[in-house]
């Protein structure tokens, strides 16, 4: 990305596509990605005198539309709409620049040759129309065939510059196309907005929110363990249930933060619903209708237990005590960067050492609200180094007009 001085004309109109982003999604932290980088986008945008307009590029993936303005539109990405020439190529022309968010963790051949073919061309698209091209803090890879890193290097070389959001994308990234430009940032979703509500903590009794994956505990019931957890997942929430229903000092909130009405065993709706039934103490929270909303309330707890890696996000970056249960690489790769250690480990534990990990840590919670300070600060300075390269990306965008 070449560097340029040119001032932006006040008020100036400047179209973004963010690609791979969502407006509809039942999973809050996909919808936190979206929020986030159009928040981050405006807000350099407003800094030069730009005027944005979005334009989300994405398959339908879900029935929770988001209310994100009158200056968005959404382009729904088919087979259809890949290969028509109306379609997805005539609508990257009317755009200055793009901003791809990868779905977060979706640049990767670990979900099946259609999603990659989608998530490929479209970047390759956009390079061919000459749309400078940005991806935006993700994960990138794992690629475990040579054919998959082969095509996945040549969108990175035609990228302006690839974002890590952990230290070990970056690696990845670095590795099969080192002489791309890549940075190191870090998840745009903590920069979420949200009502604070930390005012009710410290009550008289410690408010832990629990929030169990529906996808863990189905695969922890059916015996599958995609994710290769050291522990049974659905026998430890149910364990520390019981701990924390047991102890009078605790109220128990149930906290959904993923759901499904079109499967069942993705919905941590569902799920809340049967531990509310099992836990009849326990607070069953309602679905949330907004990333926002979910953060709100989580920055209301005392400490918050989650598998959904975004509600671990909202709640460090709303000041909460968070243990994240990790089921994959992303986890110890965020949170390692923000030097945050207390993640539950997905090997080496087995129940019970998981629900003592817990308990643990809620005793030890003012020591993990001082760390999540500290993490908070290292947000603070990687995403300046995405804001930096979006004032880059906006000026040259403009220019170009």
């Amino acid at each position: 990305m070449e560097k340029t001085d040119s001032a932006a004309v006040s008020g100036q109109p400047i179209r973004i596509g963010l690609l791979w982003h969502s407006a509809s999604s039942g999973n809050l932290g996909v919808g936190a990605l979206t929020v986030g980088n159009m928040t981050l986008a405006r807000e350099v945008a407003a800094s030069m005198g730009l005027k944005p307009h979005f334009v989300i590029l994405s398959m339908r993936d879900g029935d929770a539309p988001l209310d994100l303005g009158d200056d968005v539109e959404i382009f729904r990405i088919d087979t259809r709409a890949m290969l028509a020439p109306s379609g997805f190529w005539t609508t990257l022309g009317r755009l200055d620049c793009v901003l791809d968010i990868g779905a977060g963790d979706s640049f990767a051949d670990i979900y099946g040759p259609k999603r990659f073919a989608f998530l490929w061309l479209s970047k390759m698209l956009s390079i061919a129309r000459k749309v400078p091209l940005v991806l935006s803090p993700q994960t990138i890879g794992p690629f475990t065939k040579p054919v998959y890193r082969a095509l996945g290097a040549a969108a990175i070389r035609g990228s302006a510059v690839t974002f890590a959001r952990d230290e070990q994308s970056l690696a990845v990234t670095r590795e099969m196309a080192p002489r791309a430009r890549a940075e190191l940032a870090v998840d745009v979703a903590f920069v979420l907005p949200f009502e604070d509500r930390s005012a009710a903590r410290g009550g008289a009794k410690i408010r832990v929110g629990v929030n169990a994956s529906g996808l863990l505990f189905h695969q922890a019931e059916t015996g599958v363990n995609r994710f290769g957890l050291g522990y049974d997942y659905a026998a430890f929430t149910r364990a520390l249930l019981s701990a924390l229903c047991a102890r009078e000092d605790v109220a128990v909130h149930l906290v959904t933060h993923a759901t499904s009405n079109g499967d069942p065993t993705d919905d941590d709706s569902r799920l809340a619903d049967r531990l509310a039934q099992e836990f009849p103490s326990a607070i069953r929270v309602p679905n949330f209708a907004t990333p926002s909303d979910a953060k709100s309330f989580i920055s209301s707890l005392d400490f918050l237990v989650a598998a959904r890696m975004h509600a671990c996000i909202g709640a460090l970056s709303a000041g909460t005590p968070v243990v994240p249960v990790a089921y994959s690489r992303k986890f110890s790769g965020l949170f390692g960067l923000l030097g945050y250690d207390h993640i539950l480990p997905m090997q080496s534990f087995n129940v019970e050492k998981a629900v003592d990990f817990v308990l643990d840590r809620i005793a030890r919670r003012t020591e993990l609200a001082q760390a999540e300070m500290a993490a908070n600060r290292k947000v603070k300075d990687l995403l300046d180094v995405y804001r930096a390269a979006l004032k880059q990306l906006f000026a040259q965008a403009v220019s170009r007009a």
